[in-house]
């Protein structure tokens, strides 16, 4: 650090404090309901007519404290004005995720706080949802849907999967979690819900996307000068999960079932959008769409939670984006640089031009050809507006 300008040296100072300061806002150990089990007892008791009354872990750190540290870094002492921008938009992105974590739980207000940082659906996107929806499943009765692996069996498929990386990270097991694997970026950690039996269908998609991307952005991410690429570019939620759903494209891995799954997540935050209760949007997806009880319960649990989590519609839209990125023929490394976002892709390249990045050590092993046999998953991916 000792050879770089002072300019140089502000923009590493101010990025290694944003760094520490962010690795206390990790929003999925929050906005997470510590009591899903219980109440969707409870709710299938009450004939989905009484809506869950979830219960979210505490905060454990002084936001206003927090919000205020964001504020004060001089960033006026970046010289370079294409980086002192870049700054000041990871500096609001992140002060609105803040905001998303002190209220989760609190109705409207997280729900707002959420809409500001992840959006929520355009009309084409529902409509994109609804167009999936009319194609035919595989068949279910097929062996590779049947649940058969424990929570400890699926860690060892994981660490085989892993092998293909030169890298090192924790398995942890939760039963207070909404999905049924996860990436905790933070801690370079893969949580897996110890309530949950896997198919091979399951695993098949999850060691590609939780492996295959999540991680491999997360340790990608840790190399670099700058640490940004480790914490998160603004908006990058949209282009990781798109990432992460297209490796299990290229690996032959996303089936229509899949696809059906993420056109749920976007009628449900759609449902947000107008105001139905959590029962009603329950009722929609497993009564209209007749979605069976238990998916329809935790697509509804994943949107509603917090108070309305608008994040789940962002998986098709950006999977539909990073897929006409590739069949544009564009460098998907760049995407793997680490937490980034395909609207910055200019300034990535600059920042390693620059020397503050580096280009990626590890590259998700599904893009290196493409897999994919699904002509009818094909036809779906190239006919969404």
């Amino acid at each position: 650090m000792n050879d770089f300008p002072v300019a140089t040296k502000a923009l590493l100072e101010i990025d290694r404090y944003i760094d520490g300061l962010v690795k206390k806002i990790e929003l999925l150990s929050y906005v997470n309901p510590l009591n899903i089990e219980e109440e969707k007892k409870r709710f299938f008791d009450s004939k989905y007519v009484v809506d869950p009354h979830f219960k979210y872990p505490v905060l454990d750190f002084d936001k206003f404290k927090l919000h205020r540290e964001f504020f004060t870094q001089k960033i006026e002492l970046i010289e370079d004005e294409r980086l002192r921008k870049l700054y000041e938009e990871i500096i609001y992105s992140y002060s609105g995720l803040i905001q998303c974590i002190e209220t989760v739980g609190e109705g409207k207000r997280f729900y707002y706080n959420s809409l500001h940082s992840f959006g929520t659906p355009t009309e084409q996107d529902v409509e994109n949802a609804k167009f999936i929806l009319h194609f035919e499943e595989e068949d279910e009765q097929s062996t590779i849907f049947t649940p058969k692996y424990s929570p400890k069996q699926a860690e060892e498929i994981f660490r085989n999967y892993a092998k293909k990386y030169d890298f090192s990270f924790q398995i942890k097991h939760s039963s207070t979690m909404g999905a049924i694997a996860m990436v905790l970026n933070n801690i370079q950690t893969l949580v897996i819900n110890s309530n949950h039996t896997f198919s091979d269908d399951e695993m098949g998609v999850l060691t590609n996307h939780e492996i295959g991307v999540h991680m491999v952005t997360t340790m990608n991410g840790l190399l670099h000068p700058l640490k940004i690429f480790s914490h998160g570019f603004p908006n990058n939620v949209e282009t990781q999960e798109g990432l992460a759903v297209f490796s299990e494209y290229m690996s032959n891995n996303l089936t229509v079932k899949r696809l059906k799954e993420l056109a749920y997540r976007v009628i449900a935050v759609d449902s947000l959008a107008k105001g139905y209760t959590f029962s009603k949007t329950f009722r929609l997806l497993h009564t209209n769409y007749d979605l069976q009880r238990e998916n329809a319960f935790y697509i509804t649990m994943r949107a509603h939670r917090g108070g309305g989590f608008t994040k789940d519609y962002l998986y098709l839209t950006g999977l539909k984006k990073v897929y006409d990125y590739y069949k544009r023929g564009k460098d998907l490394s760049l995407l793997l640089t680490g937490k980034v976002s395909l609207e910055f892709v200019d300034d990535i390249d600059y920042l390693i031009k620059k020397r503050y990045a580096v280009k990626p050590k590890y590259y998700t092993e599904a893009y290196i050809k493409n897999g994919n046999t699904n002509t009818t998953v094909d036809f779906i991916l190239e006919n969404l507006k």
